[in-house]
């Protein structure tokens, strides 16, 4: 039987709309995630070498089985120009049958 905590919620950013594209593209293509959505528009603070950075971001919500979780951090790490991007992960709670049986049929165990 399939369970939400079969899969997970990797969460990225990007700088610009062409790194988003390119890493969303190629993760739906190894049918390591599911679906990946953009959201634009973002402005991250953060502390990076002893200095507040500010910058304007992608934000990316990736689809994934968590059983793949590594497989997806490293592409993503290949695939992206940060020298340490955000890859965080948050397990799915509960989601709809309908919606866990196409994550499932989406991408490979």
């Amino acid at each position: 039987m399939i369970k939400a905590r079969d899969f997970i919620l990797v969460i990225t950013t990007c700088p610009d709309q062409a790194c988003a594209d390119a890493l969303a593209e190629a993760l739906v293509q190894q049918k390591l995630a599911a679906c990946v959505q953009q959201i634009p528009g973002i402005r991250s603070f953060y502390q990076w070498k002893g200095n507040i950075e500010v910058d304007n971001e992608v934000l990316l919500h990736i689809k994934a089985r968590a059983s793949r979780f590594e497989e997806v951090a490293a592409s993503i790490n290949a695939l992206h120009p940060y020298e340490l991007p955000e890859i965080i992960a948050i397990p799915l709670e509960a989601a709809s049958g309908p919606y866990l049986r196409w994550l499932d049929e989406s991408v490979t165990a």
